[in-house]
């Protein structure tokens, strides 16, 4: 099997399954595990939109909302280079065009392959919106790589970790409001599998809550699966004090810890509001590595569900050493 992954979740969930060898090449945002960077790097971003290239929060945002409503895509895909790989199986995501190449890109790529190989590799395309859609993408893409059995252990071992977490979350008391920002300015609060997370450690989400599907009542005890938040949305500084949050994570999508504490200080810090939050006068605002956890639908979704089980519970005994956290 030769495998090209051009998304970061999928080229951990690949290690995971023991097939860094079969992974000929990647995504130059593809930097996890070590174990794959042999891999060849195949796209770039056509615009550098971070705040190293001298762009604050608000600027980067413009920039990304202008290319979206262009319909044009913010990375190159070497098609030469993918075509010299003769991949078998190219793997790529179709939730969000920005934190990614999109999925047409590849797909039109992919075309312009197989007139060069004779054959069109087989693409396969993630779109987790849910934490139980991370598990399953697991399974996907070890039934892709001839790895079924593989993907199935490592689920289980996942979800064990995940229950275990869980069992640190005293149920006779009402967990913390949080905010979860996962971009500064605007102020954008985190979606689809966040609020799951955070409502699994104990806690609410009110700027963007994971509610009920239809016909599962609270959905709560051994259905929690069923309750699921929409994407993430923006949110103005007014609904941020309104929701009065007790706990503040700022994990802004795609950038590094040391650029979260520039864009925390430059964005939120300054404003006269900040200071009257409640988390912020009880010293309960962390930073997260948004580049490598909570914002990467792959296996490290359960470290940062251990991290955030144990942050909110006072319980540091289960979060995993080394994570990419700093107290604001």
């Amino acid at each position: 099997m030769r495998i090209v992954s051009l998304i970061p979740s999928a080229t951990e969930i690949v290690a995971l399954l023991g097939a860094e060898a079969d992974l000929l090449g990647r995504s130059h945002e593809c930097d996890f595990p070590p174990s794959a960077a042999h891999a060849t790097v195949l796209t770039k971003a056509r615009t550098e939109f971070a705040p190293a290239a001298g762009q604050d929060s608000a600027a980067i945002d413009t920039a990304g909302r202008a290319s979206l409503e262009a319909g044009d895509s913010r990375y190159d895909l070497d098609v030469d280079a993918l075509a010299a790989l003769e991949p078998d199986l190219v793997i790529t995501q179709s939730l969000c065009s920005v934190c990614s190449i999109d999925v047409e890109s590849v797909a039109a790529a992919l075309d312009r392959v197989a007139q060069r190989l004779g054959r069109r590799p087989d693409m396969l395309a993630l779109n987790p919106l849910t934490l139980e859609d991370v598990l399953d993408d697991i399974l996907r893409v070890g039934t892709a790589i001839n790895r079924h059995d593989h993907a199935e252990r490592a689920v289980v071992q996942l979800r064990e970790r995940l229950y275990h977490a869980q069992e640190h979350v005293n149920a006779y008391t009402e967990g913390p409001r949080v905010a979860f920002i996962e971009w500064t300015n605007p102020i954008f609060v985190g979606g689809h599998w966040t609020p799951q997370l955070i409502d699994r450690a104990g806690a609410t989400h009110p700027l963007n809550p994971a509610t009920p599907r239809d016909n599962t009542g609270t959905a709560t005890g051994m259905q929690q699966t069923q309750r699921v938040a929409g994407p993430s949305i923006t949110a103005t500084p007014g609904q941020l004090i309104a929701s009065a949050p007790e706990a503040i994570i700022i994990s802004p999508c795609g950038l590094t810890l040391a650029q979260t504490r520039d864009a925390a200080q430059a964005d939120l810090a300054t404003q006269p509001w900040w200071q009257d939050l409640p988390a912020v006068r009880a010293g309960r605002v962390a930073l997260v590595d948004g580049n490598q956890m909570f914002n990467r639908p792959g296996p490290r979704l359960i470290d940062a569900a251990e991290w955030l089980t144990g942050w909110l519970n006072d319980r540091p005994n289960i979060m995993p050493a080394g994570f990419p956290w700093e107290p604001f």
